[in-house]
Protein backbone atom coordinates (compact mmCIF):
# COMPACT_ATOMS: atom_id res chain seq x y z
CA UNK A 1 0.00 0.00 0.00
CA UNK A 2 0.91 3.52 -1.08
CA UNK A 3 1.34 6.08 2.07
CA UNK A 4 1.07 10.23 2.02
CA UNK A 5 4.41 11.13 1.75
CA UNK A 6 4.34 14.11 4.39
CA UNK A 7 3.46 11.24 7.21
CA UNK A 8 6.29 9.13 6.27
CA UNK A 9 9.00 11.82 6.10
CA UNK A 10 7.10 13.24 9.18
CA UNK A 11 8.92 10.02 10.99
CA UNK A 12 11.88 9.12 8.22
CA UNK A 13 14.08 11.27 10.14
CA UNK A 14 17.70 12.16 9.01
CA UNK A 15 19.16 9.51 11.03
CA UNK A 16 16.41 7.55 12.32
CA UNK A 17 12.90 6.58 12.02
CA UNK A 18 10.97 8.22 15.35
CA UNK A 19 7.35 9.29 16.53
CA UNK A 20 4.55 9.35 18.50
CA UNK A 21 2.96 5.83 18.62
CA UNK A 22 -0.40 5.15 17.30
CA UNK A 23 -0.15 8.75 15.80
CA UNK A 24 2.56 8.79 13.86
CA UNK A 25 4.15 5.44 14.26
CA UNK A 26 2.11 2.28 13.87
CA UNK A 27 2.22 -1.37 13.98
CA UNK A 28 1.76 -1.32 9.86
CA UNK A 29 4.17 1.53 9.12
CA UNK A 30 6.92 -0.60 10.78
CA UNK A 31 6.20 -3.54 9.42
CA UNK A 32 6.68 -1.54 5.92
CA UNK A 33 9.83 -0.16 7.38
CA UNK A 34 11.00 -3.48 8.57
CA UNK A 35 10.36 -5.01 4.46
CA UNK A 36 11.89 -1.96 2.82
CA UNK A 37 14.98 -2.29 4.88
CA UNK A 38 14.96 -5.68 4.40
CA UNK A 39 15.36 -5.49 0.54
CA UNK A 40 17.96 -2.63 1.23
CA UNK A 41 20.26 -4.92 2.47
CA UNK A 42 19.22 -7.85 0.90
CA UNK A 43 20.45 -6.37 -2.10
CA UNK A 44 23.84 -5.42 -0.27
CA UNK A 45 23.82 -9.16 0.32
CA UNK A 46 22.55 -9.68 4.05
CA UNK A 47 21.06 -12.47 5.09
CA UNK A 48 19.63 -11.98 8.58
CA UNK A 49 18.91 -8.45 10.66
CA UNK A 50 19.10 -8.65 14.72
CA UNK A 51 17.09 -6.78 16.18
CA UNK A 52 17.20 -5.13 19.99
CA UNK A 53 14.74 -3.07 21.91
CA UNK A 54 14.39 -0.80 24.93
CA UNK A 55 12.26 -0.72 28.07
CA UNK A 56 9.28 1.30 26.46
CA UNK A 57 5.73 -0.22 26.81
CA UNK A 58 4.92 -0.12 23.05
CA UNK A 59 8.32 -1.70 21.72
CA UNK A 60 7.70 -5.22 22.20
CA UNK A 61 4.83 -4.87 19.34
CA UNK A 62 7.00 -2.49 17.40
CA UNK A 63 9.53 -5.55 17.11
CA UNK A 64 7.01 -8.34 16.22
CA UNK A 65 5.57 -6.23 13.33
CA UNK A 66 9.10 -5.53 11.78
CA UNK A 67 10.36 -8.77 12.32
CA UNK A 68 7.49 -9.96 10.36
CA UNK A 69 8.43 -7.05 7.54
CA UNK A 70 11.77 -8.33 7.80
CA UNK A 71 11.08 -12.20 7.27
CA UNK A 72 8.53 -11.37 4.88
CA UNK A 73 10.97 -10.29 2.44
CA UNK A 74 13.25 -13.29 2.99
CA UNK A 75 15.84 -12.44 5.78
CA UNK A 76 16.67 -13.77 9.22
CA UNK A 77 15.65 -12.16 12.24
CA UNK A 78 17.56 -12.82 15.70
CA UNK A 79 15.94 -11.20 18.26
CA UNK A 80 18.76 -9.94 21.63
CA UNK A 81 15.39 -8.35 23.20
CA UNK A 82 16.15 -6.18 25.73
CA UNK A 83 19.05 -4.07 24.97
CA UNK A 84 20.91 -0.76 24.71
CA UNK A 85 21.94 0.45 21.52
CA UNK A 86 25.62 -0.01 22.07
CA UNK A 87 24.15 -3.69 23.01
CA UNK A 88 22.47 -3.80 19.38
CA UNK A 89 25.72 -2.41 17.85
CA UNK A 90 27.48 -5.40 19.50
CA UNK A 91 25.46 -7.62 17.99
CA UNK A 92 25.37 -6.41 14.64
CA UNK A 93 29.22 -6.52 14.79
CA UNK A 94 29.47 -10.00 16.59
CA UNK A 95 27.00 -11.54 13.70
CA UNK A 96 28.29 -9.64 11.27
CA UNK A 97 24.25 -8.12 10.08
CA UNK A 98 22.26 -5.16 9.67
CA UNK A 99 20.57 -4.30 13.08
CA UNK A 100 17.55 -2.19 13.90
CA UNK A 101 17.58 -0.93 17.80
CA UNK A 102 13.66 0.09 19.03
CA UNK A 103 13.82 2.92 21.32
CA UNK A 104 13.51 6.99 21.11
CA UNK A 105 16.28 7.81 23.47
CA UNK A 106 15.59 10.48 25.66
CA UNK A 107 12.34 11.16 23.88
CA UNK A 108 9.16 10.84 26.68
CA UNK A 109 7.09 7.60 26.74
CA UNK A 110 4.96 8.58 24.00
CA UNK A 111 7.32 8.26 21.41
CA UNK A 112 9.27 5.29 20.19
CA UNK A 113 11.67 4.93 16.92
CA UNK A 114 14.43 2.82 15.28
CA UNK A 115 18.19 3.25 14.70
CA UNK A 116 19.18 1.29 11.68
CA UNK A 117 22.66 0.18 10.62
CA UNK A 118 24.24 -2.15 8.71
CA UNK A 119 26.52 -4.51 9.33
CA UNK A 120 29.44 -3.77 11.21
CA UNK A 121 27.17 -1.20 13.34
CA UNK A 122 27.87 1.06 10.07
CA UNK A 123 25.01 4.14 10.44
CA UNK A 124 22.17 3.98 8.08
CA UNK A 125 21.27 7.72 7.76
CA UNK A 126 19.39 9.89 4.91
CA UNK A 127 21.85 9.94 2.47
CA UNK A 128 22.82 5.90 3.16
CA UNK A 129 19.58 4.36 3.04
CA UNK A 130 16.94 6.24 5.44
CA UNK A 131 16.06 7.74 2.08
CA UNK A 132 15.57 5.09 -0.08
CA UNK A 133 13.26 3.50 2.81
CA UNK A 134 11.27 6.22 2.88
CA UNK A 135 10.61 6.18 -0.93
CA UNK A 136 10.05 2.66 -0.33
CA UNK A 137 7.23 3.29 1.92
CA UNK A 138 5.42 6.08 0.09
CA UNK A 139 4.98 4.10 -3.27
CA UNK A 140 4.52 1.12 -1.27
CA UNK A 141 6.95 -1.83 -0.47
CA UNK A 142 6.85 -4.34 -3.35
CA UNK A 143 5.72 -8.16 -2.06
CA UNK A 144 8.75 -11.01 -2.15
CA UNK A 145 7.97 -14.03 -4.02
CA UNK A 146 10.22 -16.23 -2.51
CA UNK A 147 9.95 -18.03 1.08
CA UNK A 148 9.79 -16.03 4.35
CA UNK A 149 12.92 -16.08 6.53
CA UNK A 150 12.88 -17.15 10.47
CA UNK A 151 13.03 -16.14 13.88
CA UNK A 152 15.47 -16.57 16.30
CA UNK A 153 16.51 -15.52 19.96
CA UNK A 154 19.78 -14.82 21.28
CA UNK A 155 21.16 -12.97 24.46
CA UNK A 156 23.84 -11.68 23.54
CA UNK A 157 24.52 -9.62 27.19
CA UNK A 158 27.40 -11.30 28.83
CA UNK A 159 29.36 -11.36 25.44
CA UNK A 160 28.82 -8.10 25.27
CA UNK A 161 29.76 -6.95 29.12
CA UNK A 162 32.54 -9.38 28.53
CA UNK A 163 33.46 -7.51 25.03
CA UNK A 164 33.58 -4.07 26.84
CA UNK A 165 35.90 -5.38 29.67
CA UNK A 166 38.55 -6.80 27.12
CA UNK A 167 38.74 -3.42 25.82
CA UNK A 168 39.34 -1.53 29.05
CA UNK A 169 41.49 -2.96 31.25
CA UNK A 170 39.88 -2.64 34.75
CA UNK A 171 41.89 -4.48 36.91
CA UNK A 172 44.04 -4.00 40.04
CA UNK A 173 41.85 -0.64 40.32
CA UNK A 174 41.55 1.09 44.15
CA UNK A 175 38.48 0.31 45.63
CA UNK A 176 35.53 2.45 43.89
CA UNK A 177 31.94 3.49 44.67
CA UNK A 178 30.50 4.24 41.65
CA UNK A 179 27.07 6.01 41.87
CA UNK A 180 24.50 5.17 38.63
CA UNK A 181 21.33 6.44 37.37
CA UNK A 182 19.88 4.47 35.06
CA UNK A 183 16.82 7.00 34.64
CA UNK A 184 14.74 4.11 34.34
CA UNK A 185 16.23 2.92 30.95
CA UNK A 186 18.30 0.82 29.89
CA UNK A 187 21.93 0.94 31.75
CA UNK A 188 19.57 -0.72 34.64
CA UNK A 189 20.21 -3.41 32.47
CA UNK A 190 23.44 -3.28 31.28
CA UNK A 191 25.30 -2.32 34.44
CA UNK A 192 25.13 -5.28 36.38
CA UNK A 193 26.45 -6.96 33.61
CA UNK A 194 28.87 -4.75 32.56
CA UNK A 195 30.64 -3.32 36.29
CA UNK A 196 29.57 -6.19 38.13
CA UNK A 197 32.23 -8.76 37.69
CA UNK A 198 34.90 -6.05 38.46
CA UNK A 199 36.55 -6.49 41.02
CA UNK A 200 36.67 -3.23 43.87
CA UNK A 201 33.98 -2.00 41.96
CA UNK A 202 30.90 -1.21 43.96
CA UNK A 203 27.68 -0.13 41.98
CA UNK A 204 25.23 2.18 44.34
CA UNK A 205 22.36 2.13 41.80
CA UNK A 206 19.53 4.91 41.33
CA UNK A 207 16.31 4.24 39.14
CA UNK A 208 17.57 0.74 37.90
CA UNK A 209 13.83 -0.52 37.62
CA UNK A 210 13.16 -0.57 33.72
CA UNK A 211 9.96 1.69 33.12
CA UNK A 212 9.13 3.35 29.70
CA UNK A 213 6.93 5.63 31.78
CA UNK A 214 9.99 7.52 32.75
CA UNK A 215 8.86 8.04 36.62
CA UNK A 216 11.27 9.66 37.93
CA UNK A 217 12.90 11.57 35.89
CA UNK A 218 13.26 12.15 31.44
CA UNK A 219 16.14 10.39 30.77
CA UNK A 220 17.88 13.51 29.61
CA UNK A 221 21.33 13.87 31.51
CA UNK A 222 22.05 16.36 29.10
CA UNK A 223 19.69 18.64 30.81
CA UNK A 224 20.41 19.64 34.28
CA UNK A 225 17.66 18.81 35.88
CA UNK A 226 17.78 15.67 35.03
CA UNK A 227 20.77 15.36 37.00
CA UNK A 228 20.26 16.68 40.36
CA UNK A 229 18.73 12.96 41.78
CA UNK A 230 22.34 11.54 40.81
CA UNK A 231 24.40 14.46 42.48
CA UNK A 232 22.36 14.38 45.33
CA UNK A 233 22.89 10.14 45.66
CA UNK A 234 26.87 10.69 45.02
CA UNK A 235 26.88 13.05 48.06
CA UNK A 236 24.42 10.93 50.28
CA UNK A 237 26.39 7.71 49.46
CA UNK A 238 30.25 8.94 49.90
CA UNK A 239 30.57 7.60 45.63
CA UNK A 240 33.60 8.28 44.16
CA UNK A 241 32.16 9.12 41.01
CA UNK A 242 28.80 9.00 39.43
CA UNK A 243 27.36 8.17 36.13
CA UNK A 244 24.32 9.36 34.29
CA UNK A 245 22.90 7.43 31.47
CA UNK A 246 20.19 8.82 28.59
CA UNK A 247 17.21 6.38 27.74
CA UNK A 248 18.96 4.05 25.79
CA UNK A 249 22.36 4.08 27.42
CA UNK A 250 24.75 4.96 24.35
CA UNK A 251 25.32 8.44 26.15
CA UNK A 252 27.35 8.59 29.63
CA UNK A 253 26.90 11.82 31.77
CA UNK A 254 29.74 12.09 34.54
CA UNK A 255 29.19 13.56 37.95
CA UNK A 256 32.76 14.20 40.62
CA UNK A 257 32.75 13.17 44.26
CA UNK A 258 31.79 16.51 45.24
CA UNK A 259 28.54 16.54 43.04
CA UNK A 260 29.93 18.45 40.20
CA UNK A 261 28.60 17.63 36.69
CA UNK A 262 32.43 16.80 34.13
CA UNK A 263 32.18 18.71 30.90
CA UNK A 264 31.99 16.03 28.23
CA UNK A 265 34.66 17.67 26.68
CA UNK A 266 36.90 17.26 29.64
CA UNK A 267 35.56 13.38 29.60
CA UNK A 268 36.40 13.41 25.83
CA UNK A 269 40.00 14.64 26.63
CA UNK A 270 41.02 12.34 29.11
CA UNK A 271 39.70 9.18 26.81
CA UNK A 272 41.55 10.75 24.25
CA UNK A 273 44.65 10.92 26.35
CA UNK A 274 44.49 7.42 26.77
CA UNK A 275 43.97 6.13 23.46
CA UNK A 276 47.08 7.89 22.23
CA UNK A 277 48.73 6.30 24.98
CA UNK A 278 48.90 3.16 23.63
CA UNK A 279 49.03 4.27 19.94
CA UNK A 280 50.93 7.06 19.13
CA UNK A 281 50.26 9.51 16.54
CA UNK A 282 46.61 7.78 15.99
CA UNK A 283 43.95 10.08 15.01
CA UNK A 284 41.09 12.09 17.21
CA UNK A 285 37.87 13.11 16.06
CA UNK A 286 36.11 15.92 17.58
CA UNK A 287 33.06 17.52 17.39
CA UNK A 288 33.56 21.62 16.38
CA UNK A 289 31.09 22.21 20.07
CA UNK A 290 33.81 20.60 21.92
CA UNK A 291 36.25 22.55 24.22
CA UNK A 292 39.46 23.65 22.33
CA UNK A 293 41.34 21.96 25.43
CA UNK A 294 40.33 19.05 23.35
CA UNK A 295 42.42 19.53 20.08
CA UNK A 296 45.33 21.08 22.54
CA UNK A 297 45.79 17.57 24.41
CA UNK A 298 45.73 15.38 21.63
CA UNK A 299 48.67 17.69 20.14
CA UNK A 300 50.61 17.78 23.04
CA UNK A 301 50.24 14.10 23.59
CA UNK A 302 51.55 13.50 19.31
CA UNK A 303 48.23 12.79 17.92
CA UNK A 304 45.78 14.18 14.87
CA UNK A 305 43.10 16.16 16.28
CA UNK A 306 40.46 16.51 13.06
CA UNK A 307 37.10 18.58 13.58
CA UNK A 308 34.21 17.70 12.58
CA UNK A 309 30.47 18.74 12.16
CA UNK A 310 28.24 18.13 15.05
CA UNK A 311 25.57 14.77 14.22
CA UNK A 312 26.63 11.11 14.80
CA UNK A 313 27.07 10.43 11.30
CA UNK A 314 29.44 13.18 10.10
CA UNK A 315 31.70 11.39 13.23
CA UNK A 316 31.16 8.04 12.15
CA UNK A 317 31.81 8.81 8.43
CA UNK A 318 35.37 10.37 9.67
CA UNK A 319 35.94 7.46 12.05
CA UNK A 320 35.98 5.07 8.67
CA UNK A 321 37.90 7.66 6.41
CA UNK A 322 40.64 8.59 8.92
CA UNK A 323 40.62 5.14 11.11
CA UNK A 324 40.64 7.28 13.94
CA UNK A 325 41.19 5.41 17.29
CA UNK A 326 38.42 7.84 19.22
CA UNK A 327 35.90 10.47 18.56
CA UNK A 328 34.26 12.58 21.05
CA UNK A 329 31.01 15.21 21.07
CA UNK A 330 30.05 17.86 22.93
CA UNK A 331 26.37 16.17 23.86
CA UNK A 332 28.71 12.73 25.37
CA UNK A 333 28.46 10.47 22.29
CA UNK A 334 32.01 8.54 22.80
CA UNK A 335 33.38 6.96 19.67
CA UNK A 336 35.51 3.71 19.48
CA UNK A 337 37.12 2.30 16.78
CA UNK A 338 37.76 -0.92 18.48
CA UNK A 339 33.92 -1.08 18.37
CA UNK A 340 33.24 -1.01 14.65
CA UNK A 341 33.42 2.99 15.12
CA UNK A 342 30.20 2.99 17.06
CA UNK A 343 29.72 5.32 20.27
CA UNK A 344 29.01 3.68 23.66
CA UNK A 345 28.68 5.60 26.94
CA UNK A 346 29.52 2.43 28.85
CA UNK A 347 33.13 1.96 27.36
CA UNK A 348 33.55 5.68 27.79
CA UNK A 349 32.42 5.26 31.47
CA UNK A 350 34.75 2.31 31.97
CA UNK A 351 37.78 4.43 30.81
CA UNK A 352 37.21 7.03 33.48
CA UNK A 353 37.00 4.39 35.64
CA UNK A 354 40.09 2.73 34.90
CA UNK A 355 42.12 6.54 34.95
CA UNK A 356 40.55 7.09 38.46
CA UNK A 357 41.19 3.79 39.76
CA UNK A 358 44.48 3.56 38.94
CA UNK A 359 45.88 6.18 40.64
CA UNK A 360 44.79 7.90 44.18
CA UNK A 361 43.36 11.66 43.30
CA UNK A 362 39.41 11.99 43.56
CA UNK A 363 37.73 12.63 40.26
CA UNK A 364 37.57 15.98 40.93
CA UNK A 365 40.89 17.01 40.88
CA UNK A 366 41.84 14.39 38.08
CA UNK A 367 39.58 16.19 35.32
CA UNK A 368 41.22 19.41 36.47
CA UNK A 369 43.78 18.45 34.52
CA UNK A 370 41.51 18.00 31.37
CA UNK A 371 39.24 21.62 32.41
CA UNK A 372 41.13 24.47 30.86
CA UNK A 373 38.39 26.95 29.71
CA UNK A 374 34.93 27.80 31.15
CA UNK A 375 31.89 26.65 28.75
CA UNK A 376 28.60 28.07 28.54
CA UNK A 377 26.99 24.93 27.50
CA UNK A 378 23.92 24.78 24.46
CA UNK A 379 21.82 28.03 24.63
CA UNK A 380 18.56 27.68 22.66
CA UNK A 381 17.05 30.87 20.94
CA UNK A 382 13.26 30.89 19.06
CA UNK A 383 13.70 32.54 16.41
CA UNK A 384 12.31 33.49 12.95
CA UNK A 385 14.80 34.68 10.64
CA UNK A 386 17.71 33.04 11.65
CA UNK A 387 20.21 34.13 9.01
CA UNK A 388 19.59 37.93 9.87
CA UNK A 389 19.75 37.09 13.82
CA UNK A 390 23.67 36.00 12.73
CA UNK A 391 24.42 39.03 10.75
CA UNK A 392 23.19 41.08 13.49
CA UNK A 393 25.91 39.11 16.18
CA UNK A 394 28.56 39.57 13.88
CA UNK A 395 28.29 42.96 13.18
CA UNK A 396 28.12 43.92 16.65
CA UNK A 397 31.57 42.43 17.13
CA UNK A 398 32.89 43.69 14.13
CA UNK A 399 37.04 44.25 14.10
CA UNK A 400 37.34 42.53 17.20
CA UNK A 401 36.62 39.47 15.24
CA UNK A 402 39.92 37.09 14.75
CA UNK A 403 38.68 34.83 12.30
CA UNK A 404 35.53 33.27 11.38
CA UNK A 405 34.97 29.95 9.75
CA UNK A 406 31.37 27.92 8.20
CA UNK A 407 32.00 24.34 8.56
CA UNK A 408 28.93 23.97 10.72
CA UNK A 409 27.02 26.92 11.28
CA UNK A 410 29.97 30.37 12.16
CA UNK A 411 32.20 29.41 14.02
CA UNK A 412 33.53 32.99 15.74
CA UNK A 413 36.59 33.13 17.05
CA UNK A 414 37.42 36.70 19.51
CA UNK A 415 41.37 35.48 20.37
CA UNK A 416 42.47 35.39 23.28
CA UNK A 417 40.92 31.73 24.01
CA UNK A 418 37.69 33.40 23.47
CA UNK A 419 34.83 31.98 20.62
CA UNK A 420 31.22 31.04 20.09
CA UNK A 421 29.41 29.07 17.59
CA UNK A 422 26.08 29.53 16.15
CA UNK A 423 24.18 26.97 14.48
CA UNK A 424 20.38 26.25 13.11
CA UNK A 425 18.27 23.35 14.40
CA UNK A 426 17.67 20.92 11.71
CA UNK A 427 14.27 20.14 13.23
CA UNK A 428 13.09 23.20 14.96
CA UNK A 429 13.11 27.16 14.59
CA UNK A 430 16.24 27.56 16.90
CA UNK A 431 19.54 28.64 17.09
CA UNK A 432 21.74 27.66 19.04
CA UNK A 433 24.75 29.14 20.59
CA UNK A 434 27.91 27.79 22.43
CA UNK A 435 30.44 29.64 24.25
CA UNK A 436 33.94 29.28 25.51
CA UNK A 437 36.68 31.38 27.27
CA UNK A 438 38.90 31.40 29.50
CA UNK A 439 37.03 32.86 32.39
CA UNK A 440 33.29 32.40 33.27
CA UNK A 441 33.00 36.33 32.88
CA UNK A 442 34.21 36.40 29.12
CA UNK A 443 31.70 33.74 28.56
CA UNK A 444 28.38 35.16 30.40
CA UNK A 445 30.12 39.02 28.19
CA UNK A 446 29.31 36.87 25.15
CA UNK A 447 26.22 35.28 26.08
CA UNK A 448 24.75 38.49 27.03
CA UNK A 449 26.35 40.56 23.45
CA UNK A 450 24.72 37.40 21.35
CA UNK A 451 21.55 37.23 23.36
CA UNK A 452 20.78 41.42 23.56
CA UNK A 453 21.76 40.87 19.56
CA UNK A 454 18.83 38.39 18.50
CA UNK A 455 16.28 39.40 21.21
CA UNK A 456 16.75 42.59 19.26
CA UNK A 457 15.96 41.42 15.69
CA UNK A 458 13.20 38.79 16.95
CA UNK A 459 11.60 42.27 18.37
CA UNK A 460 12.14 44.02 15.44
CA UNK A 461 10.39 41.00 13.70
CA UNK A 462 7.21 41.11 15.48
Amino acid sequence: MSRPAAAVQRVIKAYDVRGLVGSELDEQLVAEVGGAFARLVRGEGASQVVIGHDMRESSPELVAAFAEGVRGQGLDVVRIGLASTDQLYFASGLLDCPGAMFTASHNPAAYNGIKLCRAGAKPVGKDTGLGTISDEVIAGVPAFDGTAGTIADRDVLAEYGEFLRSLVDLSGLRPLRIAVDAGNGMAGHTTPAVLGPIAGATVLPLYFELDGSFPNHEANPLDPANLVDLQAHVLATGADIGLAFDGDADRCFVVDELGRPVSPSAVTALVAGRELGREIGATIIHNLITSRAVPELVVERGGTPVRSRVGHSYIKALMADTGAIFGGEHSAHYYFRDFWGADSGMLAAMHVLAALGEQDRPLSELMADYQRYESSGEINFTVTDAAKCVDAVLESYGAGIQSIDHLDGVTVDLGEGSWFNLRTSNTEPLLRLNVEARTTEDVDAIVKTVADRISTVSEAAR
